[in-house]
């Protein structure tokens, strides 16, 4: 069994989603051959300099599992795309580029975050090739921790206020892209995050029938995408309660 999570947003001020976390980990996920974060699982990362006792504690829990015999995958997501190899190290879990190709029951299939095929969101696309520059990304890492957090605050304001004066479609991903893209990349199915909207669209790639999983983020529910003999199954579950 393989599971796929993304967009947890793991925060302090959401106990509730870390508490769902917490228990998925020590339960369901400790049956699982693998599980896969598919990015935007902190709600921000300034470096893994500044990470807090919160984070170590997220990071401690990953290592329990990894330990346990989960192999854990991450992928950066618009939020947290300053993790770093420090982070990993801690948690057990192994960074993965976006895009990222696997095997599933036999199947090629492309792992992406998903922010990279909202191409019609032009501002957005601009900011984040300016942002995953390496030489920004060099010099962001080596920014004081108080001008990082400041930065972080000031881009996640910007990014809600933006967010909600924009239509959905914008925010949504560009359907030519996703075609583009899985056809360069030879596959037929596409699992992604980052636009809060779960379901499985059927589409051709090539004259092929394919789909594309869009994995359902932890907000009023949790979300897990679960492959095995079955096929690809993706169920929503409540969050823990107080």
């Amino acid at each position: 069994m393989i599971l796929l999570i993304s967009d947890l947003h793991l925060e302090e001020k959401r106990p509730d989603i870390t508490r769902a976390f917490l228990l998925f980990i020590a339960t369901r996920a400790r049956q699982a051959e693998a599980l896969y974060i598919l990015g935007d699982f902190f709600e921000v990362w300034i470096g893994d300099d500044g990470m807090t006792p919160f984070q170590h504690e997220i990071a401690r829990a990953l290592r329990e599992l990894s330990d346990a015999g989960t192999h854990i995958y991450l992928m950066h997501g618009n939020r947290d795309f300053l993790i770093g190899k420090r982070f990993c190290r801690e948690a057990g879990c192994t960074l993965l580029s976006d895009p990222h190709k696997v095997q599933f029951n036999g199947e090629p299939v492309l792992l992406m975050h998903g922010d990279s095929l909202c191409t019609l969101d032009v501002s957005y696309m601009k900011l984040r090739r300016w942002l995953r520059n390496p030489l920004v990304l060099l010099i962001l890492r080596n920014l004081p921790l108080t001008t990082r957090q400041k930065l972080a605050r000031k881009l996640r304001n910007e990014s809600r206020a933006q967010t909600q004066m924009k239509a959905s479609e914008i925010i949504d991903v560009t359907p030519e892209e996703v075609i583009q893209v899985m056809a360069a990349h030879g596959v037929h199915t596409l699992i992604h995050g980052h636009t809060h909207r779960p379901a499985v669209h059927e589409l051709e790639v090539e004259g092929q029938s394919a789909r594309r999983i869009v994995l359902g983020d932890w907000d009023r529910q949790g979300w897990a995408l679960q492959i095995d003999e079955t096929g690809f199954n993706q169920a929503p579950f409540e969050l823990t309660p107080a």
